[in-house]
């Protein structure tokens, strides 16, 4: 520090004049005190025989050690006669050209850092959407030419064709990049910052499920689907309505996590929505269904394989489409729009109104609990006993109002606790 120089708290208690006024710390490193309260370190030397000013940036996010220490490299440039203010342009030009700091670059790093903590089919939707929305209008600019009205426009391209939740999640993966490239010292600021709230929004509604009413009609349907279409898609909806696991789960299914001597399915953390391991107890109708599966798609890893690869797992569209064929689109009287997902919501009210513990249905729809300190010691395991209790009465359940064709009234809880 020089003689006499500046303190700390006398650079953050300098007030704002009415006029710009300056405070020196020796050497030529000075603080521009602005009449609206803004401090900027600058640095006064002579290079060339010409009188130059070298910025070194603003107080507080510049302190007063960090300005000292700009000077002194500034002052060690000049003794080696290099002109500090040319040598910082030159780094800025260098940063605009250097490859990796281009947008599709520092982008496809965060993408390959970040993809093993997510599902391929995560990690892939992830890249298509930069590559169909960011890419062709930001890729090829550095990470530091990128300026908040350039986000704000791709979000508007977006919304004008009605996509608004693509919207927001491009809006989001753009955000996670620039973090990532202020993480690695590309950045100084996010320029995704004060973004938020940008979007457009609509109303959410939850997934389309089938009417309890329903059920039963459907259920009888389901079993014909076979004459009107394929074998295994007619399968795989049934084992989701008995396991109402998500459908991404479902179609994912490998045989290596089916133990059915201990009837559990276990789903690993990598394919699972909140990262965790998963247990599915199986009930007598599940594990017979599984028996139906294995002449078909045995021989392969997948249960439910893609008839254009057995690699791949079957189309996310293709229960959908199936159950648009059975009439589930809305467009036949008597017959409510419904979708795959949809039978969670079913089973989960049927379950709730019948009596079963809640945390237990919770913990078998693989929901995170609310509180946190429980989620991160939540056991994948838990409420095993009465959750295979639960996946048992629900299999019956379905069985009889498949045969009855009524939906069959709901037992009361002290009924429930008496079942073996």
């Amino acid at each position: 520090m020089a003689k006499d120089g500046l303190t700390d708290i006398a650079v953050k208690q300098a007030q704002p004049r009415e006029r710009d006024y300056w405070l020196s710390d020796g050497g030529g490193l000075r603080l521009l005190v602005k009449a609206n309260g803004t401090k900027c370190w600058r640095f006064n030397y002579r290079f060339g025989g010409k009188q130059k000013t070298l910025a070194l940036g603003i107080y507080p996010d510049v302190s007063l050690k960090e300005a000292r220490a700009q000077h002194r490299e500034a002052k060690s440039k000049i003794d080696q006669q290099t002109d500090p203010a040319e040598s910082k342009q030159q780094q800025k030009r260098q940063q605009f050209t250097d490859p990796s700091h281009l947008f599709k670059n520092v982008a496809r790093a965060w993408w390959d850092h970040q993809k093993d903590t997510w599902t391929l089919d995560h990690a892939n939707r992830i890249w298509t959407r930069l590559e169909a929305d960011a890419l062709p209008f930001i890729g090829g600019k550095s990470i530091h030419e990128i300026y908040p009205q350039d986000i704000i426009e791709i979000v508007r391209r977006i919304e004008r064709r009605n996509a608004l939740d693509v919207a927001e999640r491009v809006k989001n993966d753009i955000d996670r990049v620039c973090r990532y490239g202020v993480q690695n010292g590309l950045l100084r600021v996010n320029p995704t910052a004060e973004l938020r709230g940008i979007n457009k929004t609509r109303k959410r509604s939850h997934r389309d499920s089938l009417p309890r009413e329903q059920l039963p009609t459907f259920l009888r349907e389901l079993d014909q689907y076979h004459e009107r279409g394929r074998l295994l898609t007619k399968l795989a909806l049934q084992l989701l309505v008995l396991t109402f696991v998500r459908p991404g789960e479902l179609r994912g299914a490998r045989w290596e996590e089916f133990d059915l001597g201990d009837k559990i399915w276990r789903i690993p953390g990598h394919r699972m929505k909140m990262g965790t391991d998963h247990l599915v107890p199986l009930a007598t109708q599940a594990l017979a269904i599984i028996e139906q599966i294995h002449p078909i798609s045995g021989r392969y890893e997948l249960l439910f394989p893609s008839e254009r690869s057995r690699h791949d797992c079957m189309s996310d569209n293709t229960l959908r489409l199936a159950m648009c064929r059975m009439g589930y689109d809305g467009t036949v009287p008597g017959k409510s729009k419904a979708v795959p997902h949809g039978f969670r919501a079913t089973a989960s009210s049927i379950l709730n109104e019948t009596g079963f513990n809640p945390d237990a249905i919770e913990r078998q729809l693989s929901h995170m609990e609310r509180n946190g300190v429980r989620a991160a010691y939540t056991h994948h395991a838990r409420y095993m006993d009465e959750r295979r209790r639960m996946m048992n009465w629900w299999a019956d359940y379905l069985d009889e109002i498949k045969n009855s064709g009524k939906v069959v009234p709901i037992f009361a809880k002290k009924e429930l606790a008496g079942n073996g």
